[in-house]
């Protein structure tokens, strides 16, 4: 038996994400600007099958020529006459389902590899007997061949995504370790390149190591073409070793995306959003992030747009080292009941940023008011949709020019539904209140957490020209009551610097700002919550954030000691903190469940929180903020791994408990999306159902007018690499 956490179980929630009324509202130019940003975005997101695992895009192909040919209900009649039980054939779909919404064969929350739950054997019968093999014989056993030994493999090394030993990445070439990542990228602050749109691969020449740093672009040449002044590209000595700047990663891709943003730019709005589109297309096409930085700032100046996007080198979450961006894309329409919140909670900032517990000093110069807005998403291409975004992620436009919020409605109203029987470890009588509240206080969590949590606090920086941004003869480290006595040098970012513990620190920063600022009385009422309901709502969120903290235990690997999601991790060093609080704030205890099995109990004092809990949050928020704002790196990793340090010993057996979490786990939702399809001078929207079959439909339609072109580049580009991963 393989174990559960490697599989996706046959009954796992799947549901359509609904923006049939908001796209209905939108007027047909709209509509055309929606319908091409939209394929650019799916095109973008092909990239990520590349970005995550060596065999994710031959399986992605494999599943696509499957499907073209049968839809999953006519295959169904082929896998019985294969001998597939009806169970077997569903695990199928869903491995498929999954493969889709996470863009590879690794969890996009949680990176750990998925295969499919049913016997190698059978699965290969089932590719025998499709119509596609029936057809193209020769062609599909060469693709099966290429990838089923990887497809099943659950080797230690190819049980999560990692650098070296400790796992699968395709952000680097297979002989890469940790000292590798951080020279490439000391070698890329020396040029002012920005990690967020490479790769990197380590060859070797004549026994001595050259590195190829690889910028995704549409354009191959590694001169300057036309539109571009100079080229960042070519060959440059390094302490001791050569490094090698090249374009033309992901090229056909790249190209589709920017073929389709020019094809949008038609339909724009406004200024803004057309001289967004052309600098978008130029980062694509010339492998430029500093073209993606100043499209990002047209776009953070196109304020209440009713079609809202963004698109690139984005998050950096699932690379190893914490510095390059996975491709991500979206298209969403704007809410504006829910946005009329969210705007009178960015009115409120300014009073409610003073709240927080760090000295004014630390807190940026000006509170740069950001667009925040709710959204119903038509489209989110990657390798998954979260709730809420603060974007963009350049720490010089965040600090000094601005930046943008939103959360996803029609998210947030799907993946937060919970079954009253598919909660676990709560008292009995907080299950009722946790899901009426649920919803309303994640709105809550969410908002805060984005906008002034993401939106808070200064970096302290010295440029290159030696100038300063803060006062050092006068700032004070609150807490050590000495002057500041590091910061942020020339091109440093806070990525760069905390590297692997950034993501996550960022977030457990951002949650803290949540909790805290949630009690607070006029937050509340700006999203309607008064008296009672009010202290429901905090209670509700505080209790949603310690359970959390358990259920993260999921994401923790304990044989290499890692974690393998950012908030997952930032909520268990969340919990840790509110446990070492004491006074009977947080109650953790071990059980034995009604099934006999281990169990587990959490119990929040709600009398507390606003005392004990406050007062923990406060100081360990603020020193958070500290270490961040004076790039004190040893310190800010000292504090952080401290809490995410997960054992058998102390008050609490937390590597024990992890086993009940995983015993308890239920499964990710899976989110099926609706395509856009241009008929005549008009945009339909074609929906699907919430299921496995309707997740496959939509892909597979997805790509119907240049399917088999698109596939064989995909295998092209990905043949191109094989031998790097070995």
């Amino acid at each position: 038996m393989v174990d559960s956490q490697y599989y996706l179980p046959n009954d796992i929630g799947v549901s359509a994400l609904d923006c049939g009324e908001a796209f209905r509202l939108l007027s047909p130019q709209e509509k055309m600007y929606a319908h091409y940003l939209s394929r650019a975005a799916w095109y973008g997101g092909l990239a990520v099958l590349l970005q995550t695992s060596p065999e994710s895009a031959n399986i992605f192909v494999l599943m696509q020529r499957i499907f073209r040919k049968q839809t999953p209900a006519q295959l169904e009649q082929v896998a019985t006459a294969a001998g597939l039980s009806s169970e077997e054939y569903q695990a199928f779909l869903v491995y498929a389902a999954g493969l889709y919404a996470n863009m590879g064969n690794y969890k996009s929350f949680g990176d750990t590899k998925f295969i499919p739950n049913l016997p190698k054997d059978k699965l290969k019968a089932l590719v025998w007997a499709s119509q596609a093999f029936q057809e193209q014989p020769s062609e599909m056993e060469a693709l099966w061949d290429s990838c089923s030994g990887l497809l099943y493999s659950l080797e230690d090394r190819q049980k999560q995504l990692g650098l070296g030993d400790k796992g699968i990445t395709t952000y680097f070439s297979g002989n890469c370790c940790l000292e590798d990542a951080e020279l490439a990228q000391k070698f890329l602050d020396s040029k002012k390149l920005s990690a967020y749109n490479t790769r990197l691969f380590k060859k070797d020449n004549g026994g001595k190591a050259c590195y190829e740093v690889r910028l995704a672009s549409a354009v191959q040449k590694d001169c300057a073409v036309d539109g571009e002044c100079e080229s960042c590209c070519g060959s440059f000595s390094f302490e001791d070793k050569e490094f090698t700047v090249k374009r033309g990663d992901y090229g056909p891709i790249m190209e589709k995306v920017s073929h389709n943003l020019q094809q949008a730019q038609g339909y724009a709005a406004n200024e803004n959003q057309r001289k967004m589109l052309e600098e978008y297309q130029r980062s694509f096409t010339f492998g430029s992030v500093d073209a993606h930085k100043e499209g990002s700032r047209y776009w953070i100046k196109d304020k209440g747009p009713i079609v809202e996007s963004y698109i690139g080198f984005i998050e950096s979450y699932r690379d190893p080292f914490g510095s390059r961006g996975e491709f991500e894309g979206f298209v969403a329409v704007v809410n504006k009941a829910m946005s009329e919140r969210f705007a009178k909670l960015v009115s409120s900032a300014e009073v409610l940023l003073p709240e927080l517990p760090w000295p004014r000093e630390f807190e940026k110069d000006t509170f740069l008011k950001p667009d925040f807005t709710s959204l119903d998403v038509l489209t989110f291409a990657g390798s998954g949709i979260p709730a809420g975004i603060n974007i963009p992620n350049y720490d010089d436009i965040r600090q000094s020019e601005g930046f943008k919020n939103v959360s996803l409605g029609n998210v947030l109203a799907v993946a937060y539904a919970t079954q009253k029987e598919k909660l676990t470890f709560l008292e009995e009588e907080d299950k009722d209140l946790f899901i009426k509240w649920k919803g309303p206080s994640f709105e809550v969590q969410v908002g805060l957490h984005e906008l002034l949590g993401h939106g808070s606090g200064k970096l302290f920086v010295q440029d290159d020209k030696g100038k300063f941004n803060f006062d050092q003869s006068k700032v004070v480290n609150p807490e050590t009551g000495e002057l500041v006595s590091s910061w942020y040098r020339g091109s440093e970012t806070w990525d760069s610097k905390f590297s692997t513990i950034a993501s996550s620190y960022e977030e457990c920063r951002a949650e803290c700002v949540g909790l805290y600022l949630c009690l607070q009385k006029q937050v509340l009422s700006i999203f309607g919550h008064d008296e009672k309901d009010a202290d429901d709502v905090v209670y509700v969120n505080w209790l949603s954030m310690v359970r959390a903290g358990l259920l993260g235990l999921e994401f923790y690997t304990p044989e290499s000691k890692s974690w393998r999601q950012a908030h997952m991790q930032a909520r268990f060093v969340i919990l840790r903190v509110l446990l070492e609080a004491g006074e009977g704030l947080v109650g953790l205890e071990e059980v034995t469940g009604q099934d006999g099995k281990p169990d587990a109990r959490i119990t929040l004092d709600r009398s507390k929180i606003h005392t004990v809990g406050k007062n923990a949050i406060h100081r360990f928020l603020c020193k958070l903020q500290v270490l961040k704002s004076t790039a004190d790196v040893e310190g800010g990793r000292a504090l952080y791994d401290g809490y995410s340090t997960v054992s058998d010993s102390g008050t609490h057996n937390f590597l024990r408990l992890r086993e009940t979490v995983l015993l308890r786990k239920e499964a990710r939702k899976m989110f099926v999306q609706a395509n856009t399809r241009v008929s005549g001078d008009s945009v339909e929207l074609v929906e699907y159902e919430g299921s496995a079959a309707g997740l496959i439909r939509s892909f597979t339609e997805r790509f119907q007018e240049d399917a088999e072109q698109l596939e064989t580049d995909l295998l092209e580009l990905n043949k191109r690499d094989a031998p790097c991963w070995c």
